[in-house]
């Protein structure tokens, strides 16, 4: 079956129009109010903490200057509000070689080969530029122009870059439109199988080979991350107007799902 762009507009209507079936709603209320899950992010993400070890780091050329050191501290922790921090202070300076390193120790945790593709990212020429320009293209035109910015980058996967792109939303004072969301493989998986299952239930038969290509594990469009925007964000609206006591933050959606808190299938 070729690929047919009006068959994904029809999958991706349907799902902004359906959004969570109560099951969905059901299962991140649990996660929501388990004290071993999701009941620490009831007022936000900010306490999600990674491990990870500051002296696998020490070849990485530029260092945010509030992380731990990387001689004298063999393990440390950083929480996406000291990330938020970091690129806040990145904002005010217009320095963004650090403050990009930061969202990447976060990202990372304690995979070994992080250090090492950072530093790649890094070495490449204008790298500090496109942070700079993409923080830019946030204010100005929003996470799409954003994130077609940064996929110039060689190795840096929409995973990582959208790292960047959501601490950065968070420390701006303004977006253009919606604020950046982290989008990874696990992420397009969950929204992989809800589309499958909404596209079966309407009736189209067509349904499980386009959410395969639309929502596959990486190499997303910027359209496709702004289609990911606009339903996170709507079904974020849903969970926080229903009887759950859930918190109007997106990116706790983002936690929920990557968590594995509801899925589709």
């Amino acid at each position: 079956m070729r690929f047919d762009q009006s068959l994904a507009d029809t999958l991706d209507a349907t799902m902004l129009a359906q959004l969570l079936p109560d099951d969905a709603v059901k299962s991140l209320g649990r996660w929501l109010t388990d004290p071993e899950r999701g009941q620490q992010y009831r007022d936000g993400s900010g306490v999600h903490t990674v491990p990870y070890a500051p002296s696998s780091w020490i070849a990485v050329e530029r260092w945010p200057n509030d992380f731990a050191d990387r001689v004298a501290v063999a393990s440390a922790s950083v929480s996406r509000a000291e990330v938020v921090a970091t690129l806040r202070a990145a904002e005010q300076s217009q320095t963004w070689a650090a403050a990009f390193v930061a969202t990447q120790v976060w990202g990372y945790g304690l995979t070994g080969y992080g250090p090492y593709r950072t530093g790649q990212m890094l070495a490449q020429p204008g790298a500090e530029e496109a942070f700079a320009e993409a923080v830019s293209l946030l204010t100005d035109e929003g996470a799409s122009a954003a994130y077609e910015r940064l996929q110039v980058l060689d190795g840096l996967g929409p995973a990582f870059l959208t790292k960047f792109l959501y601490f950065a939303g968070q420390a701006l004072p303004e977006v253009k439109g919606l604020r950046p969301l982290i989008l990874d493989s696990v992420l397009a998986g969950v929204l992989r199988r809800h589309a499958t299952k909404m596209g079966v239930v309407a009736g189209y038969e067509w349904a499980p080979v386009i959410a395969n290509r639309i929502w596959r594990d990486s190499n997303w469009t910027s359209y496709r991350y702004h289609i990911y925007l606009q339903w996170m964000y709507a079904a974020s609206e849903q969970l926080t107007a229903g009887s759950i006591e859930w918190p109007a933050a997106p990116d706790v959606l983002e936690l929920a799902l990557f968590s594995g808190a509801w899925d589709p299938a």
